[in-house]
């Protein structure tokens, strides 16, 4: 991946406070019963700091090979929440309600740590392993940046729809305490601006490797 070095690590201090932030919604969420995504937030927990060192050699933390088992499980997770929506199966205030885009976020992370893994490897099954992979990276790239710009057209709305008070049952099914009727969901904006960040970054990343 090349680039700008002042413009990859810009980038990987922004995943690391998307990281860090994401870890304080889980505890706050918890603590004041107030749901938030929690697969979204766990999910962005790891990609930040994934990312950080993808951009940042010195902020590598777990092998790329780890890495990939973790986000093949994501992808697994979100794949299977999405194939439950198109069901009609109940959501719960404290999954994510739009799981194809984050198994496309985790798709773009398993091409990217694919790309970072030992040259031999990239390369057993031919010379043209990335060049033949770079239409599939525009189209993740292109995907995610279209997500981000209709993210950033929510945020424009004066009452989201998703920042509405609420009353749940006596449970969820979610495994977590479910929030009082009429909490509403954790800082609802501050949640999408980490998504935006989230996708700006990955589509960068993914036009790099072009």
């Amino acid at each position: 991946m090349t680039g700008p070095g002042w413009l990859a690590g810009t980038f990987a201090a922004l995943m690391l406070t998307v990281a860090v932030y994401c870890a304080g919604r889980l505890l706050t969420a918890r603590r004041w019963r107030r749901p938030t995504e929690l697969d979204t937030d766990g999910a962005h927990i790891l990609m930040g700091v994934a990312m950080a060192g993808m951009l940042v050699t010195g902020l590598r933390t777990l092998p790329a090979t780890t890495w990939t088992g973790v986000f093949a499980v994501g992808a697994g997770w979100f794949g299977y929440q999405a194939m439950r929506a198109r069901r009609g199966a109940p959501s719960s205030p404290w999954r994510s309600p739009h799981p194809a885009p984050h198994l496309l976020e985790c798709a773009a992370m398993l091409y990217m740590l694919l790309l970072a893994a030992p040259a031999a490897a990239r390369t057993a099954g031919g010379m043209g392993g990335a060049s033949a992979g770079a239409p599939l990276a525009l189209l993740l790239a292109l995907s995610l940046l279209g997500w981000v710009v209709r993210l950033a057209d929510r945020l424009t709305v004066r009452a989201p729809a998703f920042a509405v008070p609420f009353g749940l049952p006596a449970s969820s099914g979610s495994g977590a305490a479910d929030p009082a009727p009429g909490h509403r969901f954790l800082a609802p904006r501050c949640a999408v601006l980490c998504k935006i960040a989230m996708g700006i970054t990955m589509g960068y990343m993914l036009i790099m490797t072009l």
